[in-house]
């Protein structure tokens, strides 16, 4: 069965095939240290080489687990944040679990390659675009940060690329792929410092050993 088959099945938004949920700080971006809860949806044909959860990619590996459970489970942590990741949460109807979110108070975070259009209600939206499957049109103007992975020198055009067409006020990262950081990161802050548009986003959370 191809992916596209079989996240027909979540039309409806209410159940989702569920990697992970966990309570934690953003470790990256904009966002970093923000306490949030932590959702993890399988399902993901983008195939970036260097990903950290490629046990994601499969959703057929994940049993679907009720919105309406998710949102409970978050209830029990303090911080009312959310953050919705993949795989790539692009390829599911999400208006009804930020729906859920927001009748409770929380903030509504997404990080997405916006390989597929975008559903639901997001108070920020981080777009990491990949260059073997460019974002659907118009998630550009949507996305208030923009995190490109680096891994060699010459994903700096395609990030300068994608810089052109987010709006002004979006936040622009660069992020050294982890397994290449200690190599790429005395060249990639010479970048930076010469093109001052763009941050440097670490993975903090791996410095601080959480999840």
């Amino acid at each position: 069965m191809i992916l596209s088959d079989y996240v027909k099945q979540f039309n409806s938004g209410k159940l989702l095939p569920l990697v992970e949920e966990f309570y934690t700080l953003q470790g990256e971006g904009f966002q970093t240290g923000k306490a949030a809860y932590f959702i993890r949806i399988g399902g993901c044909d983008v195939g970036c080489a260097w990903c950290d959860s490629k046990l994601s990619w499969n959703p057929e590996i994940f049993p679907p687990v009720l919105v309406d459970d998710i949102v409970q489970h978050a209830l029990n942590y303090h911080g009312r944040a959310i953050v919705v990741t993949g795989g790539e949460p692009s390829l599911y109807p999400l208006d009804y679990l930020t729906s859920e979110f927001k009748k409770k108070g929380f903030q509504t975070f997404i990080e997405t390659s916006g390989a597929y259009n975008l559903t639901g209600q997001w108070d920020w939206i981080c777009l990491s675009p990949k260059r073997q499957q460019p974002p659907a049109d118009g998630i550009h103007l949507k996305a208030d940060e923009l995190k490109v992975i680096i891994s060699d020198k010459s994903d700096l055009d395609w990030a300068e690329e994608n810089s052109r067409l987010v709006k002004s006020s979006c936040q622009l990262f660069l992020q050294p792929e982890w397994s290449k950081f200690n190599t790429n990161i005395p060249w990639l802050v010479d970048y930076v410092m010469n093109n001052p548009k763009w941050r440097i986003s670490l993975q903090s959370h791996k410095f601080m050993h959480i999840p």
